[in-house]
């Protein structure tokens, strides 16, 4: 990968994710592919919405027991019922945020653009902490603990009933770091973490390091060009777990056992979605592929969208859906990448992956707005 393409590659994950300005920047882009007609193939309704405020980050809604915990730039934390989108809860943190919200249903935790971790308990303020680095990855709320991983890749764990911090997880690591959501998640009994290209098995008792395998191999002249970190969220599909490699690649690794599954070199920025049939991603250009989960074996690639600025992947049923920068919500033929169904928003960029919730669909958008879709 050259230099300048880098460059504006990682240019256009921060600005996508609004996190921060980097001099040198490109501002023009590529026109968007304009959107092609075709004939649907599902049918599908507006189930409700709802207003959260502004988004300056990628979300990563939180979907627990019929409950859909979401957080604004505000520092407005909401608990919204999945099947009406009515607010169950609501809390004010007094801060704008630098991330998504983490919860279980029951602790709720937000890092703010001061660096504070502000855990919650059913909507109220419990404890407040001082983190050391800036933080773009929401929190991790399970097994009454809270994990956070700022920007310095440094883990942290928190008893989730009063603060005490229970260790710290402190790798050198390389001197950039990508300022988008990493990989911060549970699997099984183990904590999985983005170490750079490195996905790491954690001890969540401990802090220990259980396996460690890496998902890309950066290559380059620079530190630009080297960037691999993992972009969160990552698909989990039974001991599978599938992640990009920002500007590098798409790999699935055995959580199990910590190796390798197999791995495609693929540049771009958004995270991956996958069942037990079909990894998809989009690549820096838009343009967006399959491959067969278990194998690595590509089956699709379509370039239908490029230069749409697409969001993260969601994989269910027959489909895969992916919004993009103009609000528009893309159902797609897993199985062969055909568009099936397209659904409009309020024209902002879809931000962050869609989320599943049973055959509920829930987006994102920048300007704030939550969008239940269902089918008919």
């Amino acid at each position: 990968m050259k230099g300048a393409f880098a460059a504006r590659l990682f240019c256009r994950a921060v600005a996508a994710a609004v996190l921060l300005g980097l001099a040198g920047c490109a501002t023009d882009r590529p026109k968007p592919a304009p959107l092609q007609e075709f004939k649907p193939a599902l049918a599908a309704r507006e189930a409700w919405r709802h207003d959260l405020g502004s988004l300056a980050f990628p979300m990563q809604a939180q979907l627990r027991d019929g409950m859909l915990v979401v957080a604004s730039e505000d520092g407005t934390v909401r608990a919204l019922d999945v099947l009406s989108g009515r607010v169950a809860w609501e809390a004010r943190v007094g801060a704008r945020l630098s991330a998504g919200v983490g919860s279980d249903g029951r602790w709720s935790a937000v890092v703010t653009r001061d660096n504070e971790l502000i855990t919650l308990l059913e909507g109220r303020i419990v404890w407040r902490t001082r983190l050391a680095a800036r933080t773009v990855t929401p929190p991790l709320v399970a097994g009454e603990r809270v994990f956070v991983m700022p920007v310095n890749r440094v883990v942290q764990a928190f008893d989730a009933a009063d603060g005490k911090r229970l260790w710290n997880l402190d790798r050198p690591g390389d001197a950039l770091t990508l300022g988008l959501p990493g990989v911060l998640a549970a699997f099984k009994n183990t904590l999985l973490v983005g170490q750079g290209p490195r996905l790491a098995g954690v001890d969540p008792s401990r802090g220990t390091i259980r396996w460690e395998v890496p998902l890309s191999s950066p290559r380059g002249a620079n530190e630009v060009e080297r960037l691999g970190d993992l972009v969160g969220p990552a698909a989990r599909v039974g001991n599978l777990v599938c992640a990009r490699s920002f500007q590098q690649g798409v790999a699935c690794a055995d959580a199990d056992r910590g190796v390798i599954q197999w791995s495609r070199n693929l540049g771009g920025w958004q995270a991956v979605g996958a069942d037990d049939q079909v990894v998809v991603a989009a690549d820096a250009s838009d343009r967006v592929s399959g491959w067969r989960t278990l194998t690595g074996e590509s089956i699709w690639t379509s370039d239908r969208f490029l230069h749409r600025q697409l969001s993260g992947v969601a994989v269910s049923g027959r489909v895969a859906i992916l919004g993009d920068a103009q609000g528009q919500v893309h159902f797609l033929d897993k199985l062969n990448g055909q568009p099936m169904l397209r659904m409009p928003t309020d024209g902002s960029p879809i931000a962050g992956s869609p989320l599943l919730a049973g055959t509920t669909v829930i987006v994102f958008t920048r300007r704030g707005g939550v969008f239940a879709f269902r089918p008919e």
